[in-house]
């Protein structure tokens, strides 16, 4: 055994982040201060778009169309309201050429035309008092954008006898962007100080709070910059930036809290701040990195799809997830070596205690009462473990099922508030225009062709049962293109139907469709098609890394099927709130009657991450007790004992910045925030609390089984817990890459740092429990 005072062991990691803690902290903060620089203004260099998938036909099509004929393909809007009057009024019809010349002579401006032009039925209103001015703004998104700046000031508002609203898809987008990043600023003021206060809670010493908050704008900073440099090649959506805040804190915090709370334990044992944070690295620490490993498994799942939307949440995950785990285990050690006894300095709850009690640095033992607590529910979860898991299971599942109604859409003008100017215009006009102006489907004709063809093929077309009206064609060269109206909504089934009829109608020239429904129909068919692959990357990858953690063939099947099952509430209120409808008026949003088809994706990437992030804590502790004592039911107890309370203040944490991305007034924003902080708290309050214990104890010491190949293997390879004589102050048990033999343990080790270091019992049940242990 190691002497009393013998200096503590340091691994190597721990050297290294520890021998010029001040040099380490000082190259962190130059960096960050570049991160500021390389980042700022990424937000105008995101796209707001990404849904389309860039192979599709109905891809081509669009980008040909813009490129023959750009009046096909109108993007701007100038709703003229006359009043009282009619549209065809002289003083109306004079401002409205007024203003059709004036646009065609901005510069950036194609294919403008007005129903005074075309006296077409489908660019004037029901009513006879708004009208259309249709027309296309060229560039890229950021071109489009600037363009619309440029010109909007000069054509809204009061225009003589008449008033003018703009929209079209560059004004839907552009406010589209505008209004996440104003969204996002207030979602952080409303984070950091709740999680402030949160942290307060958990630690008590203001020091300690301060320590993962400042880790999670370390994150941040450095994740936009990573986002900026991207935007150089290849491009990435604004939406990735809500993510970035979400996780930088969240998970940053999350480590943060694990790593400073052992590390306080660490320090009440007597331990010297060295001696501690080698043992904290050696069991936080290791949880933490294999934590991380974790999520952005999941999070990579999203690359193999090729939307840039989902892509876009890869890129600003992994980047985030890697500097939160990076920040976590480089600066934060460094901090709590030059910081020691003064990790627990600035008390702010000393003052409301009603009987004085010693720190934590004094040494006091934390009260059980939180700890006892949790052990008292797992032993009520495993005596009735039928019940629980059936009552549970049959909970969830019934919960998920307004999902089996779900219908996918495509993001439009009712992701903005119903005052935004662009959702007003495009409201108007599928409630006040006949026909559904822009609902319509494009059909590219190219290949030389003659009059006659173009009729015949005309007719062809209008036979079909869906077909409303069918324009065009409008020549140009070899190439041609019809105008489709299909029946219904612009992405209704009639419409979406009508895609595939007129893909399979014969003609004698390449024909390519393309319009709203079209891209719809082909970004469901590349989801389809790359989901199983993204499935199967996720499931093989989570269960070798839960095998190598546990050694277990059955802890990484019920790992993958109950983190999937608690997602089931999340996809369920999803469809019930958002797609119905219900709480639209509470939460302030307008409901399109879909989902939009990549979102179900993307919040299945991220909670199933942000879920296995908390299942390794649990299970990692649970392993460790049955290697110290090999009793199946008393390692679940005091799994559940040891983590219980850290993991629901964790999961507290995360779901509020969760919710206040819910804050947003974009639906999908408000939808991805709220949807995955239920995820959260149902698998920290549900799936830990009650289905874990439950199925552990019905498959008993079977949990733990693996033929002999499969442990031999993961005695090579695999994580354990454990350390060859660890000095005293530094921890039981220390986590450990294994290279082959057998683990000695000399007690119970406590990596999430809520351990007495005595085997008693310890305060961690919730925000309440947690903060007596601080």
């Amino acid at each position: 055994m190691t002497e009393v005072n013998s200096p503590p062991r340091l691994g190597r990691w721990t050297r290294f982040v520890t021998a010029r803690p001040r040099l380490t902290l000082l190259a962190a903060l130059v960096l960050t201060v570049l991160a500021v620089l390389a980042g700022s203004g990424v937000a105008d260099r995101l796209g707001s778009g990404g849904w389309e998938d860039p192979d599709a036909q109905s891809t081509y099509a669009t980008e040909a169309l813009e490129r023959g004929f750009p009046e096909s393909q109108p993007n701007l809007l100038l709703l003229v309201d006359s009043g009282g009057a009619s549209v065809d009024a002289p003083a109306v019809r004079a401002e409205a050429a007024r203003l059709t010349a004036r646009l065609t002579a901005e510069k950036g401006i194609v294919g403008v035309g007005s129903y005074w032009d075309t006296q077409s039925p489908a660019l004037r209103a029901k009513d006879g008092h708004e009208a259309l001015i249709a027309a296309r703004i060229t560039g890229d998104e950021k071109t489009m954008g600037e363009t619309l700046d440029r010109i909007a000031p000069s054509y809204r508002g009061e225009q003589g006898p008449v008033r003018v609203r703009i929209g079209g898809i560059v004004a839907v987008r552009h406010e589209m962007q505008t209004t996440i990043q104003e969204d996002l600023t207030r979602a952080e003021m409303i984070a950091l100080p709740i999680t402030l206060v949160l942290l307060v809670m958990v630690f008590g010493s203001a020091v300690a709070a301060l320590l993962p908050l400042g880790i999670g704008i370390v994150a941040i900073l450095g994740t936009n910059a990573v986002l900026s440099g991207l935007t150089a090649f290849t491009d990435v959506s604004v939406f990735a930036m809500n993510l970035t805040t979400a996780l930088g804190l969240g998970l940053a915090i999350d480590y943060a809290l694990f790593i400073v709370r052992r590390f306080r334990e660490e320090l009440s044992t007597g331990a010297e701040p060295l001696g501690a944070i080698a043992t904290t690295l050696r069991t936080a620490g290791r949880t933490v990195l294999f934590s991380a490993l974790t999520v952005a498994v999941s999070l990579a799942a999203m690359l193999v799809f090729p939307q840039y939307f989902l892509r876009s949440f890869a890129y600003a995950g992994m980047a985030v997830v890697v500097l939160a785990a990076g920040a976590a285990l480089i600066l934060l050690p460094a901090a709590l070596v030059l910081l020691g006894d003064r990790v627990n300095a600035l008390d702010l709850r000393r003052a409301f205690r009603r009987r004085p009690k010693a720190t934590a640095a004094e040494g006091a033992a934390p009260p059980a009462e939180g700890g006892r607590a949790w052990a008292r529910a797992a032993d009520l979860v495993m005596r009735r473990a039928p019940f629980f898991a059936l009552a549970t299971t049959a909970a969830l599942v019934l919960l998920g099922l307004p999902f089996l109604g779900v219908k996918f859409g495509t993001a439009d003008d009712r992701q903005l508030p119903s005052s935004a100017e662009s959702h007003v215009v495009q409201q108007h006009l599928r409630d006040g225009f006949p026909g559904n102006p822009g609902g319509g489907l494009e059909v590219l004709a190219e290949g030389s062709a003659t009059e006659a063809q173009y009729t015949a093929y005309k007719a062809r077309v209008a036979a079909l049962p869906e077909v409303v009206r069918v324009d065009g064609p409008l020549v140009k060269g070899d190439a041609a293109y019809f105008t489709v109206q299909p029946e219904g909504e612009a992405v209704g089934d009639a419409a979406q139907n009508l895609v595939g009829d007129l893909r399979a109608l014969k003609a004698p020239f390449d024909t390519k469709v393309t319009g709203t429904a079209a891209v719809l129909v082909d970004s469901k068919h590349a989801i389809g098609a790359q989901l199983p692959w993204a499935g199967a990357f996720v499931a093989v990858v989570t269960l070798l890394l839960v095998f190598l953690l546990t050694g277990s063939v059955l802890i990484p099947l019920q790992a993958v099927l109950l983190n999937a099952l608690s997602l089931t509430a999340m996809f369920g209120a999803v469809v019930w709130v958002f797609q119905d409808g219900h709480l639209s008026g509470l939460l302030g949003f307008t409901s399109p009657g879909s989902i939009e088809t990549t979102l179900p994706v993307l919040m299945f990437c991220v909670a199933f991450g942000l879920s296995m992030d908390y299942g390794v804590f649990l299970l990692s502790r649970i392993k460790e007790e049955y290697d110290a004592t090999g009793d199946h039911e008393q390692a679940v107890r005091l799994g559940l004992q040891r983590t219980g309370g850290l993991i629901t203040a964790a999961a507290v944490i995360l779901a509020v910045v969760m919710v206040a991305i819910g804050t947003s007034r974009v639906t999908n924003t408000k939808m991805l925030g709220l949807g995955i902080a239920l995820a959260v708290l149902m698998d920290a309050m549900v799936i830990r609390s009650l289905l874990v214990p439950a199925i552990m104890r019905l498959t008993g010491r079977a949990t733990w089984w693996a033929p002999a190949p499969l442990r031999r293997f993961h005695e090579r390879f695999g994580l354990s817990e454990g350390d060859q004589n660890p000095p005293r102050g530094a921890g039981r048990d220390n986590m450990r890459l294994r290279r082959g033999g057998a683990t000695s343990h000399d007690g119970p080790a406590d990596e999430s740092g809520d351990g007495n270091g005595d085997g008693s019992p310890d305060a961690s049940g919730g925000l309440r429990e947690v903060q007596r242990t601080g």
